[in-house]
């Protein structure tokens, strides 16, 4: 039972760590650099956890793929 409890505990955190990664990255960000980047991550990265640079990374893997808008974002975050 302790390992179970254990394990529940640490998955929390985990998952609470990784959405105040993605708060920071998208307070980093203005509106008009999330929108340009919207529908890319929505076609491209839908599936990727947010936080870690994931989602930069991610984009970065289809840059031949999004938008030009998209890749202005991604080239100022370097």
């Amino acid at each position: 039972m302790d390992k179970i409890r254990f394990v529940v505990v640490a998955v929390a955190l985990g998952f609470s760590g990784a959405g105040f990664s993605s708060a920071a990255l998208a307070q980093a960000l203005s509106a008009e650099q999330r929108a340009a980047c919207q529908a890319d991550y929505a076609r491209y990265c839908k599936g990727t956890m947010p936080g870690g640079g994931r989602i930069i990374a991610c984009l970065n893997k289809q840059r031949d793929q999004i938008s030009d808008a998209c890749k202005k974002v991604l080239d100022a975050q370097r």
